[in-house]
């Protein structure tokens, strides 16, 4: 009733007929196509335009706006479980960069969360305290997503969390919490390579059964398979140059002869972004996540002790040897009043996963299937290293070479 008292008052103070109107509204809704915001036209507009046509199955039929920017809307809205984590930052940098919303629950301190806030525009990075122990915690972080991207993990046991709890049990439950809600169109499910029921690791063992149990509560789900994460915050290339900066040599279990396929965590954050991209071809498949290089241990020790600038010194340790270094903080977990040190270069479960080579499938899908051409490690992959160089960052052999060069100045 306001509204059209409204238009009559309109149409009488500007003398403009009723049929002169409809003439006038008629033009502006065959026009709107051709107009973006701000009232651009042509090519702009165009652009515009197009961005913020409903995206395709894969995205759940969002609608996006702008040029794909941090500023711009992507349409997706997503909850990262275990956002705070290694991997957790590269994904949610990814997924800010082209304008989503993430929502970060963390169960830590208000400083778990702080360098996040930071990867998005302002107030697209969203904290949120939960408990993945409480359902209705879980619904409240993801009620008004569209999308779940599962993360969490733990390479070793406490005294509070076992591997099957947090990398099959809290995995089931997310995966009935998704599909309850019924508007989350995209599960991503992050595993391990080499998950397989009959692995000697047993945290292999229980991605493996997450696996299985998402999948059986979410069809749609995708499965990604990381090999070995190495980047500036990894837990291997950083452990072994302490370990070696400290006592001067390093330790190889077996004699560095397993056959791993390490990869740049950057490549796997972009494999996550773009399985989200696509027209829903990734729904439902597992893909294995590998380098381009197979590296055994020792060649990978090899390229951490050349970007360090050390002479490399190893102890070969016999599988049986390296078992029983590891084995009474398995033995005590449980059993003394307080909490064990966290395992480093002697983690029980890993050195039984280091028994076998861990390599992706000759027929999975890998990175090609998701249009990513990963990175090859030597190089800028492994530039965090130059932290650990003795005399800086620029010790060692290259400062000889530019000393002799005319190209620097000599010193005085």
């Amino acid at each position: 009733m306001q509204a059209a008292a409204l238009r009559r008052h309109l149409l009488d103070q500007y003398h403009i007929s009723p049929s002169s109107s409809a003439a006038i509204a008629a033009f502006r809704s065959a026009a709107q196509p051709a107009l973006g915001p701000q009232g651009l036209g042509g090519a702009d507009g165009a652009r515009y335009m197009s961005a913020r046509a409903p995206a395709v199955k894969g995205a759940g039929h969002l609608v996006r706006k702008g040029t794909g920017g941090r500023s711009s809307v992507s349409g997706i809205v997503a909850t990262v479980f275990g956002a705070t984590g290694f991997l957790g930052r590269y994904v949610v940098q990814q997924l800010a960069k082209m304008g989503s919303q993430v929502l970060v629950p963390f169960r830590g301190g208000e400083d778990s969360h702080r360098h996040l806030k930071l990867m998005g525009d302002l107030g697209q990075i969203v904290p949120m305290n939960y408990n993945p122990r409480d359902v209705n915690s879980i619904k409240t972080a993801v009620a008004k997503s569209n999308v779940v991207i599962n993360l969490i993990g733990r390479e070793f046991e406490t005294r509070n969390y076992g591997f099957e709890e947090v990398n099959h049990q809290m995995a089931e439950q997310l995966a009935t919490i998704s599909k309850e809600h019924g508007g989350i169109v995209r599960f991503i499910q992050v595993s391990a390579l080499g998950a397989s029921a009959s692995s000697p690791s047993r945290l292999l063992r229980a991605k493996a059964a997450g696996e299985e149990s998402v999948l059986k509560e979410f069809p749609e789900a995708t499965i990604m398979r990381p090999a070995t994460l190495i980047g500036t915050e990894d837990r291997i290339l950083n452990r072994w140059a302490m370990y070696a900066k400290n006592w001067g040599f390093l330790p190889l279990v077996g004699g560095g002869s397993t056959k791993i396929q390490p990869v740049y965590v950057v490549d796997v954050a972009a494999a996550i972004v773009n399985s989200l991209k696509d027209d829903g071809t990734s729904m439902g498949k597992t893909y294995e996540l590998g380098g381009p290089d197979v590296y055994t241990i020792r060649d990978l020790a090899e390229l951490m002790f050349e970007t360090i600038r050390e002479y490399p010194r190893y102890v070969n340790l016999p599988f049986p040897i390296a078992r029983a270094i590891a084995s009474p903080r398995e033995m005590l977990l449980n059993k003394v009043p307080f909490p064990l040190p966290t395992p480093s270069n002697f983690n029980l479960d890993q050195i039984n996963a280091l028994s076998v080579d861990n390599l992706v499938s000759e027929n999975a899908l890998s990175f090609a299937d998701l249009e990513i051409k990963p990175h090859k490690l030597k190089g800028y992959p492994t530039e965090f290293l130059v932290c650990y160089r003795k005399g800086g960052p620029s010790f060692g052999s290259t400062v000889s070479e530019k000393m002799g060069s005319a190209d620097v100045a000599p010193r005085f």
